[in-house]
């Protein structure tokens, strides 16, 4: 089974975070996750194609804001909310209840 490469907290920094929550939907992935907990990828509809979704969920991961669990041939994302407060204390308090979550088209 292929194991996906998550960063260590120490090595996240603000900059790829930010970079990260700058796209309206990484931003509603994010959102998603932190209401509904752990997702299968298939659950996270968005008005993109499978690889763009697939880009968008690699930058988040990259950016130490999520964790990509693989079982079989699906692919569960959860948000890394404990990590993230403790390295970036308040910054998803802050982030969040900004995020409108759209509807999947």
């Amino acid at each position: 089974m292929r194991e996906l490469q998550h960063p260590p907290l120490d090595d996240v920094c603000l900059s790829a975070v930010f970079n990260a929550l700058s796209d309206p939907i990484r931003l509603s992935v994010v959102r998603r996750l932190s209401d509904d907990g752990e997702l299968c990828c298939n659950e996270l509809e968005m008005p993109v194609s499978k690889s763009s979704m697939s880009h968008h969920f690699r930058v988040l991961r990259e950016a130490g804001l999520t964790r990509t669990r693989i079982a079989g041939t699906r692919h569960y994302l959860t948000l890394r909310r404990d990590d993230v407060d403790r390295r970036f204390p308040g910054l998803l308090d802050t982030v969040l209840p900004l995020i409108e979550v759209p509807v999947p088209a």
